[in-house]
């Protein structure tokens, strides 16, 4: 990491108001931050907020108060994903179209049943990098007009990447260049460098549902490409993710920044943190009597730091 990042490198914390920020999103947040302003960059702040049956005003609320208390700004106005659906449904609509995405039916507890009966058999059900079951593939094939009719008659669905559609189609646009990222961070095995992307490891990945009309995925992406983000600067829990983000990059023709993951700040039991931690919160930190500075001894005791990074 020999070189500054460009000029006009624009960067951004992106928070979801489901719970109260913690020292995790305290460390990303101030290196976005800090990395942009060393840099000449932009800092951006985006509220992922999705999530309409979880994400909370007063949570949207105490993002900004602790990011305020640790020094930070952002620019105006706030891109909150709430207020875009349409525009991402615009993309889901241009991926259906193509025959990349499809409904599904089936709920969580006909999925749970097919992976007992299948695991109690004694066959491996596929699961993603999160060790989440992958949903089941057998409505890829589901007659068209069955489904528009189910739709029409009000069943509740979800509309779902095909992936080996996807694959196939991407295949198709890279010409035969694998599809890869470049890190300059590191992922959970010490990744690091080119990195050989796999999405086909989180089987077919929900992009809409009755109460997210977007998922994480698709909108992440979409945004990132739209406000113009540089550099993605995000913890390794996301580095897995980062293979269905160059997918949808390559299908639908987005821009790829440039990634970097970095280390997470850990509980006193050795575990990544939770927002429903709340003795791990910002908020409870401050209560305490602790400053923004008192904060990096925290970073260091799990070896992250803020000052002399430069991205690529």
């Amino acid at each position: 990491m020999d070189s500054p990042l460009p000029k006009q490198a624009v960067l951004r914390f992106a928070p979801s108001p489901n719970g109260l920020l913690h020292l995790g999103h305290a460390y990303s947040a101030l290196l976005n931050y800090g990395l942009a302003a060393a840099n000449g960059g932009r800092f951006l702040l985006r509220i992922e907020d999705i999530d309409i049956a979880r994400c909370r005003p007063e949570y949207e609320e105490a993002i900004y108060r602790d990011l305020r208390w640790l020094g930070l700004d952002w620019e105006q106005p706030v891109r909150r994903q709430s207020e875009h659906f349409s525009f991402y449904q615009q993309a889901l609509k241009d991926l259906i179209d193509r025959g990349l995405a499809y409904p599904s039916f089936l709920s969580r507890g006909e999925v749970r049943e097919q992976v007992a009966a299948c695991e109690a058999a004694g066959r491996a059900w596929p699961r993603d990098p999160d060790g989440a079951p992958c949903y089941p593939t057998e409505e890829r094939k589901l007659d068209r007009a069955v489904a528009r009719r189910w739709i029409a008659e009000g069943r509740q669905h979800a509309w779902r990447l095909d992936m080996a559609a996807a694959i196939a189609a991407a295949g198709d646009r890279l010409a035969g260049r694998a599809l890869t990222w470049d890190d300059t961070g590191c992922g959970p095995q010490g990744q690091t460098g080119s990195i050989a992307a796999h999405p086909e490891r989180w089987g077919d990945m929900i992009l809409s549902r009755p109460d997210a009309p977007s998922s994480y995925h698709l909108s992440v992406t979409l945004d990132d490409a739209l406000q113009g983000v540089t550099h993605v600067v995000r913890g390794q829990d996301l580095f897995h993710a980062t293979a269905v983000h160059r997918l949808l990059q390559v299908l639908l023709d987005l821009p790829e920044p440039s990634y970097h993951h970095h280390g997470l700040v850990l509980g006193e039991d050795g575990r990544k943190l939770s927002k429903s931690n709340r003795d791990t919160g910002i908020a409870a930190y401050r209560e305490k009597g602790l400053s923004p500075p008192d904060l990096r001894l925290l970073f260091a005791r799990d070896g992250l730091v803020l000052d002399g990074l430069l991205l690529g």
